[in-house]
């Protein structure tokens, strides 16, 4: 406790913390806490795409509004630049929340996926509770859910206003930017065996 609070006192973070993703959009900044010591092989997945510049030019491109069956969920989706849309690393394990502890309540951002072992670059935020989300929700007809592996700190109410945008067929219209996405609290590290 005393090492916490010296850190604290002379403004360093304490080693245990957990990175920051700062995206900078072109309607300001939101920045996500990353759940590296619960979703370790998703945030890594998601720290090796940002540090190559993969985010950098990226988009918002896809709102879904809950239809409020069981089914329904409220997010918008995020993709690399389109000219790295073909330029992937292989594809990551799920990590599933009934593991990670996690869950897909608003503000939570989680990988998307098509299979169980799917998931690459693309990555949705949650904008209202969507827990059937969460490992045996309805919304995937395995019932396996997503891996959720952080949660927004700051700027929620720009992601709030990009699900808002006008959409044709859940295709935002006007998409929104991701001028840069970069890291700080990071340690090389953690993720270098994974």
């Amino acid at each position: 406790m005393r090492m916490f609070l010296m850190a604290l006192l002379l403004g360093a973070a304490p080693a245990h913390a957990n990175p920051v993703a700062h995206m900078t959009m072109d309607t300001g900044t939101v920045d996500v806490e990353l759940a590296l010591d619960k979703a370790p092989v998703t945030v890594c997945n998601f720290i090796r795409y940002a540090q190559g510049g993969f985010y950098d030019g990226g988009v918002f491109f896809r709102t879904v509004l809950s239809d409020h069956g069981p089914r329904g969920i409220d997010v918008i989706q995020a993709r690399v630049a389109a000219g790295r849309r073909e330029d992937k690393f292989p594809p990551i394990a799920l990590e599933r929340t009934n593991k990670t502890g996690l869950s897909h309540g608003a503000g939570t951002i989680s990988m998307a996926r098509d299979g169980a072992d799917t998931a690459t670059s693309s990555f949705f935020v949650v904008i209202k509770d969507s827990r059937n989300l969460d490992f045996g929700g309805a919304r995937n007809a395995d019932g396996q859910g997503f891996a959720a592996f952080g949660h927004v700190v700051r700027g929620m109410d720009i992601l709030e206003a990009i699900q808002k945008r006008p959409a044709e067929k859940e295709q935002i219209t006007d998409p929104a930017r991701i001028l840069r996405l970069s890291l700080t609290g990071y340690d090389r590290a953690a993720c270098e065996s994974r």
